[in-house]
């Protein structure tokens, strides 16, 4: 197998880590400490293709392929994990599902606006109490003519306030269980919809997070995405997607943090030698290396299998479980290696540390993802042996 970045690749690279560079490191660690969304950058990153980076060209989109939309998310977290997460999530849960499962009228409406950087995405699945359980749907839409009258609370929003347009899996009939769960396109504004106050949180703080209360909120049947029945399927396809976002932004963390290391150990001095020259530093950033391309492998591999069309939901979960679970240990690490520096907000890796550990819980935690791969596994062992 070849995995030979091409001239595209290659360009694609150089242009988002000049832009990350350029216009989202000035300010990130002001952003961070302020819970300041990076709305004219992530608007110029509209401008320039990156939020649709799959999309095909027909639809608003750049027609890239999904080895390219990893390099971007990588870059972009690299610098700023809060616009790599921005972007993934309107690629991969909004304007994916969509191109999926969406009408000809659906996405001439939404997908096109939402690939060519004209409406964020944003997608509404966790629930109060509807976390990893994401089968335990409350908020329910009920059909009353040609509407659905939507009634529930959507939590950990990504972009709740910046967002456009938001994917929400509802329930349509309580009746059937998963089966009874839907899919509605809902943009923002519509009577009924509130925005709650911003979480504040741990990490990724220059990305908005909001619970979004719906209350008597009128959807046109129209914008049901694909069939009554469908939501659940529709939310395991877009986080089948969305995972390989997430990995590509847990990779960016690690190698951000790496490299904020490898500066430091060529600057640092104890005991009248540079930190490069410990073997204890140098093991540590052996295994750092070694973990961080041993990810981008497994997502890679993803990526490849997504795009020749073929079922990608076991490599998607381990390259999301194993690049997060990297970004957690070479954030430590790197911090480690600083020691007291690394602990201050005057280097960036305190940031990677913070940032790291929502990428092992968000679109499905770390024991989901052993849940989804272990299931895949035997599956395929029984087909194999039957």
């Amino acid at each position: 197998m070849d995995l030979k970045y091409t001239e595209e690749h290659e360009l694609i690279r150089k242009t988002v880590r000049d832009f990350a560079i350029e216009k989202l490191l000035p300010g990130v660690a002001e952003r961070d400490r302020d819970m300041i969304h990076p709305t004219a950058q992530i608007r110029e990153l509209g401008e320039l293709g990156f939020w649709g980076v799959f999309i095909p060209e027909q639809y608003g989109g750049a027609g890239l392929d999904s080895i390219s939309y990893c390099i971007a998310i990588e870059e972009l977290s690299k610098v700023d994990a809060s616009a790599g997460v921005i972007i993934s999530v309107t690629n991969s849960l909004a304007a994916y599902p969509i191109l999926t499962f969406g009408t000809e009228e659906q996405k001439q409406k939404y997908l096109i606006p939402l690939a060519s950087g004209k409406k964020l995405g944003a997608f509404c699945l966790t629930e109060p109490g509807a976390g990893s359980d994401a089968a335990a749907q409350s908020t329910v839409a009920l059909r009353d003519g040609d509407y659905y009258v939507v009634n529930g609370t959507k939590h950990f929003v990504t972009s709740g306030k910046h967002g456009d347009v938001f994917l929400v899996t509802v329930m349509t009939d309580k009746t059937k269980g998963v089966r009874g769960t839907s899919s509605l396109i809902i943009e923002q504004g519509t009577p009924g919809m509130k925005i709650e106050p911003p979480e504040h949180k741990m990490g990724i703080r220059g990305s908005d997070t909001h619970a979004i209360t719906f209350e008597d909120c009128k959807v046109p049947i129209s914008n049901l995405l694909g069939k009554e029945g469908d939501g659940f399927k529709i939310a395991l396809s877009a986080l089948d997607s969305g995972r390989m976002g997430i990995a590509a932004q847990a990779l960016g963390i690690a190698q951000g943090a790496l490299e904020a290391a490898l500066q430091y150990v060529h600057q640092r001095k104890q005991f009248d030698k540079l930190l490069k020259e410990f073997q204890a530093i140098q093991f540590k950033l052996a295994d750092m290396e070694t973990h961080i391309q041993a990810g981008r492998l497994l997502l890679y591999q993803s990526a490849l299998k997504k795009d020749r069309g073929e079922r990608f939901t076991k490599e998607t979960a381990m390259a999301k479980v194993y690049c997060s679970e990297t970004a957690m240990s070479v954030a430590n690490q790197a911090v480690q290696i600083l020691g007291g520096y690394g602990y201050t907000t005057e280097y960036p890796v305190e940031r990677a540390m913070r940032d790291a550990k929502i990428t092992e819980i968000y679109e499905g935690t770390s024991e989901i993802q052993r849940m989804v791969i272990a299931a895949n596994l035997l599956a395929e062992w029984a087909k194999t042996h039957s």
